[in-house]
């Protein structure tokens, strides 16, 4: 069987198997799937199914892109718990529903700029997370995939109509040359799917980070150098210096302490309403 034509029985089955069901399935399910029907031959053969999936998924063809189908994760998918009896539903009615009152004030509307932020190393989430607010993260964890990127040039647009003002990425990873490849081939793919306007700054590490932070080599692989590798400080310093080159950091402040002014209020009038109500049912 010639190659190509055994492509073309590849990812016709794919598909078949991907609409065969009502709900998006990951690019493992389908494997699987192929492998049962003997079109593979082996567990090994995944990779090369991946690749493949791949090529179609990004360039959309054959009937696929960056949707077709879902990122392998896992996750709980809580349906249970609630109350015993309509009672007890009542007795909490009024502190469930202040503490659920909660304002959020966007600062990038006051902002020149709408900036996010991407970072290569997932396990680094906690430090961006305390050293940044009002600005969305979005981790890598290595080699993001098609879908994720996919979600990220679709928001990209969005936020580009809700804004209206320039948009500008700011970037965080390793000092290497496999962390430089991720962030031009996910660039690549960004831009390609998305009509958004961006700047991407690579903020660090840079070679002259490096050198001012004495930031050591990875023992593993002399000349490469890793985000995790900075002190706490320095990762700090990076990230704020790079902050505020693009956003008024103050300027959320202000806007989040307005927001917080106004929930306690309307907290207070809501509290007030619920419990007259409730006590005026006799409950």
């Amino acid at each position: 069987m010639a190659m190509a034509k055994k492509t073309v029985i590849i990812l016709e089955r794919a598909l078949e198997l991907i609409e065969s069901v009502p709900y998006k399935v990951s690019l493992r399910w389908v494997f699987y799937q192929l492998l049962q029907a003997g079109i593979y031959g082996a567990k090994n053969d995944y990779m090369k199914w991946k690749a493949l999936a791949s090529r179609y998924r990004k360039n959309f063809e054959f009937g696929f892109n960056p949707t077709t189908l879902a990122d392998d994760t896992r996750a709980r998918v809580n349906r249970s718990g609630g109350a015993r009896n309509l009672a007890d539903c009542l007795s909490s009615l009024v502190s469930d529903t202040v503490d659920s009152i909660s304002f959020h004030l966007d600062h990038f509307y006051q902002q020149d700029h709408y900036v996010e932020l991407w970072f290569e190393a997932k396990a680094m989430a906690g430090q961006f997370k305390h050293y940044t607010r009002g600005i969305d993260l979005i981790p890598f964890g290595g080699d993001p995939s098609i879908p994720f990127k996919w979600e990220i040039a679709k928001e990209l647009e969005r936020n580009e109509r809700y804004y209206d003002k320039p948009i500008v990425v700011l970037y965080f990873g390793d000092h290497d040359k496999h962390g430089l490849e991720i962030l031009d081939s996910a660039e690549a793919d960004v831009r390609s799917w998305s009509n958004a306007d961006f700047e991407l700054v690579r903020c660090g590490l840079t070679p002259d980070q490096v050198d001012k932070y004495g930031v050591p080599e990875n023992p593993a692989k002399p000349g490469e150098y890793q985000w995790e590798a900075l002190t706490d400080a320095a990762a700090r310093e990076i990230i704020n210096d790079s902050l505020s080159e693009y956003i008024d950091v103050d300027l959320i402040d202000t806007v989040n302490n307005e927001a917080s002014i106004a929930e306690d209020e309307w907290r207070d009038k809501v509290e007030t309403v619920l419990t007259e109500l409730i006590e005026d049912e006799g409950i």
